[in-house]
Order: C-alpha cells, then structure tokens, then sequence
C-alpha cells in the first residue's frame, strides 16, 4: 500500500512539472486555501463520502486542490473524477468514484453555492436545467436520511 501511495505521489508531481506556468500558478492558488471542509452539518453517508474522497483524493494531490478549485457544476467534478480515476495509483475504482463526485456535488451546493449560483446563471437554459437537476437528485438522496 505504501509503495502506491508513493508511486502515485510520484506521478502526480511528474504530472504537475509538465505544465504551464499559467495553470501551475492557479494550482498553487487552490494549494494555498483550507484543506479540509466541515462536513458536520451534512448528511451521514455524505460525510462518510468525504471520508472516501480525502483518503482517495490525497494519494496523489493535496486535499485542498479541489476543495479550493473553481469547479462547482456537477459536470465540472464528473470530468474531474474521470480524470483522477484513470490516474496511475489513484485508487479509485467506480464505487469510490461515484461517492467522490456525490460529496464534491453536494459541497458545492452548500459551500460553493454563491460560485454554483453563478455559474448556473451563465448556462443556457437547457444547461442550466440539467445542472440543477443533478444536484437536486443528489440532495434527494441523502437530505431525507
């Protein structure tokens, strides 16, 4: 286990030195922010999804990469956890990847809400339909527990 805990480490740091200047700077900015979110308030199993997302999310990056990201839209963090799924010593399989991605939803909604709110605002109405309808299911799940 601790040889994949490196070996991704690793990657992720091979990964972060291949890019632009412009996108280093932007990561740094989210490095810089709180690397933990409290989750009290929140639903039992989303706080158990947070669980999974900090143990999976900091084999290869800092924590506080997305939870200080500009990502709020539901599609923003599917892309985002494909992406980390498909990354050599993530860890995360489709089960932890869907309770990743039901947390990142949810926080957004709460935490982010000013941010999800404006973005949802420069949608189409199309968009902006199906965005919401992504978030609603997600509180449908776990607000009445």
């Amino acid at each position: 286990m601790a040889a994949l805990v490196l070996f991704g480490a690793g990657v992720a740091c091979a990964e972060d030195q291949q890019l632009d200047a412009a996108t280093k700077a932007r990561i740094d900015k989210y490095e810089q922010g709180p690397a933990t979110v409290d989750v009290s308030q929140y639903p039992q199993v989303i706080q158990d999804n947070y669980e999974v997302f900090s143990q999976k999310c900091t084999q290869c990056h800092k924590l506080s990469r997305p939870i200080n990201s500009d990502y709020a839209l539901p599609d923003e963090w599917s892309r985002y956890v494909k992406r980390m799924m498909h990354k050599p010593g993530s860890g995360i399989d489709g089960s932890d990847g869907k309770k990743i991605y039901e947390f990142l939803v949810y926080d957004s909604s709460v935490r982010k809400k000013a941010m999800l709110d404006d973005k949802l605002a420069k949608l189409s109405a199309e968009d902006k339909a199906a965005a919401e309808a992504k978030v609603k299911e997600v509180h449908d799940k776990y607000d009445r527990k």
